[in-house]
């Protein structure tokens, strides 16, 4: 297996640059750890130290619908899972909530396979970005952040197990990796009732990675969202880097039946997206030092889009009497995409490319479905 990688997009100042991390393994065991991530990270050498780009809570609320909804995550539990985690994350929450007067936040960071012997820079960002905007969309939401000690796939899943036997409602993988023939013998993972499951389908353009090709997991990917600075949504488009395609090796799931003419006998990669594009990227504070830089970012990528919707439906489980499972709310997805009436739950993707597919009217191979009119989805998930 080779092409294990973290997504991650990064902007700093006004500037649109991706940092992407990669990591290699010259075989792959299921019984063993055969390699862990590396960041070959391409940045540039500066950041602000005070707020001064980057969409904020207020504005993506906003254009989202997600203002206009009393749901705040309150009784529920999002579960973040990154490797390495980031030893300020506690106090970059704090800064990023003062900043924005957003509530304080119930964060509990978990170790289950013991603590990383070293700080990565690049997953530290990663970790501020998903805990901060997971906070960010689901205020009241108890946040669970499982930190793996490596970026392997053993301790990965060993934390993604953790998160779901210990109360998560919903798990947000920021992260991915190339396709692999014995992919599917890792579904049982994803399979549990009354947890969704998210991963970002991929920073590089068409191409679909592990584990957002899981029939099982919510696979999300990226937009450019263009927005007034009131947070009105002005138009939206697929963003170039947003992974989407046709596995190489998992069938057509069911709930993708609808849209069989497009993706034929594979399955599907995104089911719905976010904004992701660095351009239009969100503020994001970090203290762990990068390139010997540290402060506000302005971060985009996948990456954003995987804990956004796992807040999304955080949001939509507090008004459910038993949470949604990744086959319930991919079901639900699908139907409401299907619908006639589908523009009411759904921003329908126009425009753009990721360099191999359009998007289009309807589910495309780019964007899923579309970026969330959340007034509107959250209410039906619930009542699904």
């Amino acid at each position: 297996m080779k092409g294990f990688w973290s997504k991650l997009a990064v902007t700093l100042s006004s500037s649109a640059l991706l940092l992407l991390g990669t990591a290699t393994a010259d075989a792959y065991s299921p019984h063993q750890k055969a390699w862990e991530a590396n960041h070959p990270v391409h940045v540039k050498p500066s950041a602000t130290h005070s707020y001064q780009y980057g969409l904020n809570p207020a504005q993506v609320r906003h254009a989202y619908g997600l203002d206009k909804l009393s749901q705040t995550g309150a009784g529920q539990t999002i579960a973040i899972v990154d490797a390495y985690g980031s030893p300020t994350i506690q106090n970059d929450l704090q800064v990023f909530n003062n900043q924005f007067n957003l509530p304080p936040a119930n964060l509990q960071v978990v170790y289950p396979n013991g603590k990383p012997r070293k700080t990565d820079p690049g997953w530290a960002l990663e970790t501020s970005m998903d805990v901060e905007w997971a906070h960010a969309i689901a205020p009241d939401a108890k946040i669970l952040l499982v930190v793996a000690p490596s970026a392997s796939i053993t301790d990965l899943l060993a934390a993604i197990d953790y998160a779901t036997s210990h109360g998560a409602q919903v798990v947000s993988n920021s992260w991915g990796g190339s396709e692999f023939s014995s992919e599917s013998s890792y579904n049982s993972h994803f399979s549990h009732p009354g947890v969704t499951y998210f991963a970002s389908s991929g920073d590089s353009g068409a191409g679909v990675s592990w584990p957002a090709s899981s029939p099982y997991v919510v696979s999300v990917g990226g937009t450019t969202l263009n927005v007034d600075p009131s947070g009105n949504y002005l138009s939206e488009s697929a963003w170039s880097g947003s992974g989407g395609g046709l596995s190489a090796y998992v069938s057509r799931p069911a709930y993708q039946d609808v849209v069989s003419q497009l993706v034929g006998a594979s399955r599907g990669n995104p089911d719905i997206a976010f904004d992701a594009d660095p351009n239009t990227g969100v503020a994001v504070y970090d203290t762990t030092r990068y390139q010997g830089q540290s402060g506000w970012y302005v971060v985009g990528g996948t990456s954003l889009s995987a804990p956004a919707w796992a807040a999304i439906v955080a949001l939509a489980d507090q008004s459910r009497n038993t949470p949604l499972s990744s086959n319930e709310t991919l079901n639900a997805l699908y139907s409401l995409g299907s619908g006639s009436n589908y523009q009411t739950y759904f921003h329908d993707i126009l425009s753009g490319d990721n360099s191999g597919y359009n998007a289009g009217s309807g589910y495309d191979l780019v964007t899923g479905w579309g970026s969330p009119i959340a007034n509107q989805l959250v209410p039906a998930l619930a009542q699904y």
